[in-house]
């Protein structure tokens, strides 16, 4: 099983991702990285690490659904098991999307369906949330509004700055993204009829990091 994953950035996820893969925590490895931006530093290391880069750059195309097909090509010619989201900033076409379903996860900076799309940490502090944290999700048409897998929570504190709370929820993503993205290499969560699916029944609720840790830690013991 391999994995592909796409990043705009610094790609701290997909390092995590890599690193998850390294320690035999996941049962996968990243067989490529694909940027849009020519000079995303995660493309530095994923090169050091001897995996294989790619580079679209989407203002090479005056279509967005140009820039999709290409993307799309690219991807299904390296025949990857999983396609996850890594700080990627292009939004995808339904077209891409609906070719990938089930196969394509992203992780969210906030607690979905809460503060979609950009600026989340600073949306949270505005609101004067006591909660923020990170979301785990499949991959739909809809701005991060795909089925939910798992979620991770961090308290707002009073001090908080922006910041201050992206550093805290980062460092959840890095732990709930690679656990998740586990379940799904397993066939235990999927997606199924715009829901998703966990050991053959609908997930109410999105799995927490302490119930992906206790599925997780089982599951790879028995390997």
């Amino acid at each position: 099983m391999t994995i592909t994953v796409l990043i705009s950035g610094r790609g701290s996820n997909m390092v995590a991702i890599h690193q998850a893969c390294q320690r035999g925590d996941l049962s996968s490895n990243i067989s490529h990285v694909i940027s849009n931006e020519p000079d995303a530093p995660g493309l530095v290391y994923a090169q050091e690490n001897g995996i294989e880069t790619s580079v679209i750059d989407h203002r090479q195309y005056s279509e967005r659904h140009d820039f999709d097909d290409q993307l799309l090509t690219l991807i299904e010619n390296n025949h990857p098991t999983l396609v996850l989201l890594a700080g990627f900033m292009r939004r995808l076409g339904a077209d891409f999307t609906h070719a990938l379903r089930g196969r394509l996860l992203n992780i969210h900076p906030s607690l979905l369906p809460r503060h979609r799309g950009l600026k989340t940490h600073e949306k949270a502090l505005s609101a004067q949330d006591r909660w923020h944290g990170c979301s785990v999700h499949f991959v739909s048409a809809e701005l991060d509004g795909g089925p939910l897998i798992a979620r991770s929570a961090v308290p707002v504190e009073s001090d908080d700055t922006a910041d201050s709370l992206a550093q805290r929820v980062l460092s959840k993503e890095h732990e709930l993204y690679w656990r998740a993205t586990q379940m799904v290499l397993e066939g235990r969560i999927k997606w199924r009829d715009g829901h998703t699916d966990y050991c053959g029944n609908r997930l109410v609720y999105p799995l927490t990091l302490r119930q992906l840790r206790r599925r997780t830690q089982r599951s790879l013991s028995n390997h």
